[in-house]
């Protein structure tokens, strides 16, 4: 018998609007928190919780991180991200998009948060969360599959891309 790794799931909420230069995203400044701490990273983001949906935990982090109901999320795509390490750092991430939401956006936990702001798609602040980036750097890409974590591709076809290159792959390769 084969022992099979356990994912980790969690959900993304990118905040969209038209800015002077384009589109914007709000991104949230982490705080104090033992994961990429001052790091930039989506407004809302968080683990799904058992016996959630991923669009459930998206609406859920977003009223608890930013205090706004209502939105209209689109999917954008999935992430599987990999460290090669224990069960935990298997992990695979659902980006949503929403243009429209009820309320305005604000920091409702200071403890993690330490600052929020918009920012151009084409301008985005440093240092950021790495597999964040990565997600952003496809956002409007129409993959709707992205790896993070592996070298090349992990193979099995069908459009990717690689944290190594940023580039996007028609066939997959072997990790």
């Amino acid at each position: 018998m084969t022992d099979r790794f356990a994912l980790v799931p969690a959900s993304y909420v990118y905040l969209l609007r038209d800015g002077s230069g384009g589109t914007e995203v709000l991104l949230q400044q982490r705080g104090p928190v033992p994961y990429m701490a001052g790091h930039w990273a989506a407004a809302a983001a968080g683990h799904v919780e058992p016996g959630e949906t991923a669009y459930d935990a998206a609406r859920r982090e977003a009223l608890e991180e930013l205090g706004i109901t209502d939105l209209d999320l689109d999917f954008v795509l999935t992430m599987q991200r990999s460290q090669f390490g224990p069960a935990v750092e298997e992990r695979v991430d659902w980006f949503f998009t929403s243009r429209s939401w009820t309320g305005e956006p604000r920091i409702v936990e200071p403890e993690k948060a330490a600052s929020l702001g918009w920012f151009a798609l084409d301008a985005l602040p440093e240092p950021m969360v790495p597999h964040e980036a990565h997600a952003l750097a496809h956002l409007f890409s129409g993959v709707g599959y992205l790896t993070f974590g592996w070298d090349a591709p992990p193979s099995g076809g069908g459009p990717s891309a690689t944290a190594a290159t940023g580039s996007t792959e028609t066939k997959g390769g072997n990790r």
